[in-house]
């Protein structure tokens, strides 16, 4: 099941694999698939398409860059109430890297995406080569996750069109200059049942509330154990990862590196897509050069 009816210009996911429970997962891949595979987890609301231009760039560079849609987001299926925890996001992961035969890949997460790549290497479910986390620690800021809840919560039963739909985003990201064509929001919405456009994710998803504060411990926790090279990448716009957040976890991961994105938000990879590609390349050809 998924939120509706794909809009034209909808770009076509280059892959489908099978995740945790049968869950068809959607992804794309960029570069040559002998170099070393980097992993691109988007946030949650967000597409495997916030991560076009930075997997692009990785791919020149001689990574093997992919990008899913977590599920219940994108073209990937829908889940069901019980079917969004934790556990099955990283065994999702665990399920996209095994059918791409890779070993030890690189994981970049951005928010959710960011918690699931640090759940699944600091509690040892997959080895991986290096961990970057974008925008996202065990502590982050209450009142920016209430923004984003409130972002994706807003009309449950959808727009009348797709200005409507810009105008719902340019709120939410003030700090981004609007787009004069609305083309490039047609893989953010369906069109619904009753004709109008909605969000592409499972509202089912929503309903089971923010991550609870045994979540974070989970994150923490997992924060403790990380062995490989890690670098935070935060917005300096950021309301969800504050300045403190990111020092908090700079103190319990003491080999971690760490770059501050000015004019970028929580949506850092989007806002500077220039800044972040080149500050993670520069990272990984250090740690975990492409070719394996």
């Amino acid at each position: 099941m998924s939120a509706g009816e794909r809009l034209p210009g909808t770009p076509e996911p280059m892959h489908l694999w099978v995740g945790y429970g049968g869950v068809r997962i959607a992804g794309d891949t960029w570069g040559d698939p002998s170099g070393r595979l980097v992993v691109l987890q988007h946030g949650g609301g967000q597409t495997r398409h916030s991560w076009k231009g930075a997997g692009q760039t990785l791919g020149r560079s001689g990574y093997y860059a992919v990008a899913f849609d977590a599920r219940g987001h994108g073209d990937s299926d829908w889940a069901g109430e019980d079917g969004y925890g934790a556990n099955m996001m990283v065994e999702d992961l665990r399920c996209v890297v095994e059918a791409l035969g890779a070993e030890k890949p690189v994981l970049v997460g951005a928010s959710m995406g960011g918690g699931t790549s640090l759940v699944t290497v600091g509690e040892g479910h997959m080895e991986a080569s290096a961990l970057v986390m974008v925008d996202m620690a065990p502590k982050i800021e209450p009142e920016g996750q209430a923004k984003i809840q409130a972002f994706m919560d807003q009309r449950p039963d959808g727009f009348d069109s797709l200005q409507e739909v810009a105008e719902a985003i340019a709120n939410y990201q003030p700090h981004r200059k609007r787009p004069r064509n609305l083309d490039g929001l047609a893989k953010n919405v369906r069109r619904g049942r009753n004709g109008k456009y909605v969000w592409h994710w499972d509202p089912a998803r929503r309903r089971g509330g923010a991550p609870n504060a045994g979540y974070r411990a989970r994150l923490a926790r997992a924060a403790d154990n990380l062995r490989v090279p890690v670098l935070l990448v935060r917005g300096g716009l950021s309301d969800v990862l504050s300045e403190e957040g990111a020092r908090s976890f700079l103190k319990q991961c003491p080999h971690a590196e760490y770059v501050n994105v000015t004019n970028a938000a929580h949506m850092v990879a989007g806002d500077r897509n220039d800044i972040f590609a080149d500050s993670v390349i520069e990272f990984l050809m250090r740690v975990a050069p492409a070719m394996v």
